[in-house]
């Protein structure tokens, strides 16, 4: 059997099935750069985009997408983009939070202390947030360009075939 790092790492998977959903009133396909964004990062990092949404920023909805993708057993995780501010049309952060099963309350804070490097003190303003539903991850990020790369290049993407390898029966 094996010991330590190896056997921690041993149900790691390559490539994790992605839903990746956009949170926003106005972005049509056309122009979602973010959620373009995070598929292409997660592909680069050898994850696969199997579903891509747009959904308003409802609390209803948005929980009803998350849901639909957690018992769909074809999508390991999901990451959404946009809603996380404060906002009072801002409801992501809200409408993940009642889901989820367990808080992986570092990836907030993490994602916080690394934006505060990029812009200072406003970083306080995103509520980003990760968990766990049942077998599928979920992350929320807020919906720029740059705190999608951010957040994607540095925490989820290098994590997410050991989350997903954790979560699998």
């Amino acid at each position: 059997m094996p010991h330590g790092h190896d056997s921690h790492h041993a149900r790691d998977r390559r490539g994790a099935r992605c839903l990746v959903i956009t949170v926003s009133d106005t972005r049509t396909p056309e122009d979602d750069h973010s959620g373009q964004r995070v598929a292409d990062l997660l592909a680069a990092a050898g994850h696969e985009v199997r579903e891509r949404e747009i959904v308003h920023d409802e609390r209803g909805v948005i929980s009803a997408v998350v849901r639909a993708g957690v018992a769909n057993r074809e999508i390991d995780a999901v990451i959404l983009t946009g809603g996380t501010g404060i906002a009072p049309r801002d409801v992501t952060h809200e409408a993940v939070e009642d889901l989820l099963e367990k808080r992986l309350d570092g990836f907030g804070e993490i994602f916080r202390m690394l934006s505060y490097e990029q812009i200072g003190a406003a970083a306080m303003l995103t509520r980003a947030i990760g968990g766990v539903i049942g077998q599928t991850v979920v992350f929320a990020l807020p919906g720029s360009s740059k705190a999608v790369e951010l957040g994607v290049e540095r925490l989820i993407a290098p994590q997410l075939g050991h989350i997903v390898g954790l979560l699998s029966p």
